[in-house]
C-alpha cells in the first residue's frame, strides 16, 4: 500500500446535503477498494487562484489515504464523470 494525498474541488452551486453525500461516496469508493483513509479534511468553499468553468469559488476537500494503485485508479475513473467535481489531484505521497 502507498499513501495518497487526493484533493478535489466542487462546484459552489451544490447544496450542503450534497456536498456530504459526495464526500461520503468517494470516501466509500476508496474503502470498498481496500484503501485505508487517515485523514479528511474539508476545507470549506474557498476562492480560486482562476476561474474554472465560469466558477470563482469552489469548496475544497482533501484526502489522506493508504491504498494500492487500483484503488485510486478507480476513485480517478469514477470522479472523472462527475459533474459536480470541477478539478481533482491525486498525489502519490511515497515517491
Amino acid at each position: 500500500m502507498r499513501n495518497y494525498e487526493i484533493i478535489y474541488i466542487l462546484a459552489p452551486t451544490v447544496e450542503e446535503s450534497a456536498v456530504k453525500e459526495t464526500i461520503e461516496r468517494y470516501n466509500n469508493v476508496l474503502t470498498n477498494n481496500g484503501a485505508e483513509i487517515e485523514k479528511v479534511d474539508e476545507m470549506g468553499k474557498r476562492r480560486l487562484a482562476y476561474e474554472i468553468n465560469d466558477f470563482k469559488d469552489g469548496y475544497y476537500v482533501l484526502i489522506y489515504t493508504k491504498a494500492d494503485p487500483e484503488a485510486t485508479k478507480e476513485f480517478d475513473r469514477l470522479i472523472k464523470i462527475d459533474d459536480n467535481v470541477i478539478r481533482h489531484l491525486v498525489v502519490n505521497e511515497d515517491e
